[in-house]
């Protein structure tokens, strides 16, 4: 998937600056695509060339113009041709963390329990805040009735999977330091080197 499709499915919501694109790429869009802020902007420069979005300025007191951009007719077509192209396969997990996991048994067991628990800090920063975003989608209201009143739900059904995500990294993180604990007490990490079994 381009990093435009992912702009152009926040911008669905409604108009928005760079700035606010980039907060709501870390708070909500996070889930399912990451960017950092200077590809976001250069991707906004090239969709406003190619008419995907248009700017309007926005003139500010005491703050500097900020420029809010929004989907064009072209854009929105983008959008639903997008939608009806079949998606690429899933993109294969690479995770620094689990090559160290999987040198665990030759290595200092101890520092890899510590990037485990950092991981599952972050998991749970992650879905602290998905929750947050749920309670405000669902305004008091039960999925149920979200589902049948809501204009839009397929930011929600993206939120789910971005809490699915974070529950399971907290679920594997749990056994895999209770694994490690274990390996650690029995005396049984940090082997001479390959060749031996642990």
């Amino acid at each position: 998937m381009a990093l435009r499709n992912a702009v152009m499915a926040a911008l669905l919501e409604r108009e928005a600056s760079g700035y606010d694109l980039a907060k709501e790429f870390d708070a909500s869009v996070a889930n399912f695509w990451t960017t950092t802020p200077q590809q976001l902007y250069r991707e906004l420069e090239r969709m406003e060339s190619e008419g995907l979005i248009a700017a309007r300025v926005v003139e500010q007191e005491r703050r500097p113009n900020k420029r809010l951009f929004s989907l064009t007719d072209a854009g929105l077509a983008a959008v639903r041709a997008y939608v009806a192209e079949p998606p690429r396969k899933p993109t294969a997990i690479r995770d620094e963390l689990l090559v160290k996991v999987q040198c665990a048994d030759f290595g200092d067991i101890e520092a890899v329990r510590a990037a485990v628990r950092d991981r599952m800090r972050h998991a749970a920063d992650k879905l602290a805040r998905y929750e947050r975003l749920r309670e405000r989608l669902l305004q008091g209201r039960s999925e149920d009735d979200y589902f049948a009143e809501a204009e839009r739900i397929g930011p929600y059904l993206t939120l789910l999977r971005g809490m699915s995500f974070e529950r399971e990294n907290l679920r594997w993180g749990e056994l895999t330091l209770r694994r490690l604990e274990q390996r650690a007490s029995a005396g049984t990490a940090s082997f001479a080197g390959p060749g031996n079994t642990p």
